[in-house]
């Protein structure tokens, strides 16, 4: 981004840029409305499916919804927002179109890749970013908020590129995290593994916690049943949330529990226990033990068990 100095000789504002969108989906959608609060201009998205164009029109009003070639070819700022396994074919597209202009900062949101993906649009002239958003997205109005507080992973080819990746993050509020090209792929698995699967270790003690309080339930009791939000959620959450807090607190010091203190007698009864409601809620628990156990180098005979040995 270039701008004028003013007359004092003092630091610049950075340029107002106009800003295309492919596509106008979760993240996209939000990063644009991040980007013209910090006063650039969304003039356009590409938008196909009902969903989106929905969302482009609730979330960018003032913004067109044209073909991604116009999109691309009148942008100064290209944002890149498909899923990761539509973005290599995107990208040739575009460069096979001739749809980019030389000198077009042209920045994708995919965790999983650096820059190199663009290289079809680098050699047409274009600057190269990867600007990944480490946050989930809903598609609700909490989206743009949780921005705010959000690490993005930059990516560039220079320190140019470095430099206009650190300030666009800025603008829109978060905090820019410069990530090595060759280590991209291990910077998604490792966002990938601590939400993702969080997800589903949540889901499934969830549902271990429904079967342990099916039953007649103390006066008042809500009664358990499979919907969100229940009672096994609200008995889980404060532990989960004290859990996590901890964790990235203080590290694997915030082991806590039976297969820290290497109870084998008890991992042993809740792995009967898992077993006879769900074996694969059983699976992912002994795998997690085991886990667990190595990171808090506990009792051998646990560890044993565990492995099946």
């Amino acid at each position: 981004m270039t701008s004028d100095k003013d007359v004092c000789g003092t630091d610049p504002a950075p340029a107002r840029l106009t800003v295309g969108i492919v596509s106008a989906g979760r993240v996209g959608s939000a990063l644009g409305v991040a980007l013209e609060r910090a006063g650039h201009v969304v003039f356009g998205v590409s938008a196909i499916s009902d969903a989106s164009v929905r969302r482009a029109a609730t979330r960018l009003p003032d913004s067109r919804i044209l073909p991604a070639e116009e999109v691309a070819a009148r942008s100064e700022l290209l944002i890149l927002s498909v899923p990761d396994s539509e973005l290599p074919g995107l990208v040739s597209g575009l460069a096979a179109a001739n749809a980019v202009r030389a000198g077009t900062i042209v920045a994708h949101t995919s965790g999983a890749s650096g820059v190199g993906v663009l290289a079809p649009l680098t050699a047409l002239g274009a600057l190269p970013l990867a600007i990944h958003p480490a946050m989930t997205f809903t598609g609700h109005d909490e989206d743009v908020a949780r921005l705010a507080n959000a690490c993005f992973g930059v990516t560039a080819a220079d320190d140019i590129g470095y430099a206009i990746g650190q300030s666009l993050v800025i603008e829109m509020g978060g905090e820019p995290v410069r990530v090595a090209e060759e280590n991209r792929t291990l910077y998604h698995a490792a966002l990938a593994h601590g939400s993702n699967h969080l997800v589903t270790l949540i889901v499934d003690a969830v549902e271990a916690l429904r079967a342990a309080l099916v039953g007649p339930g103390l006066l008042g009791q809500q009664t358990v049943d499979d919907q969100p939000g229940g009672l096994a959620e609200r008995m889980l959450a404060p532990l989960a949330s004290a859990a996590l807090d901890n964790a990235l607190r203080r590290g694997p010091a915030a082991l806590t529990g039976p297969v820290a203190r290497g109870d084998v007698a008890a991992v042993a009864a809740h792995l009967e226990a898992l077993e006879a409601r769900n074996p694969r809620l059983a699976a992912g628990y002994r795998a997690l033990s085991l886990r667990s156990a190595e990171r808090a180098r506990t009792n051998p005979a646990l560890i044993d068990l565990l492995e099946g040995r």
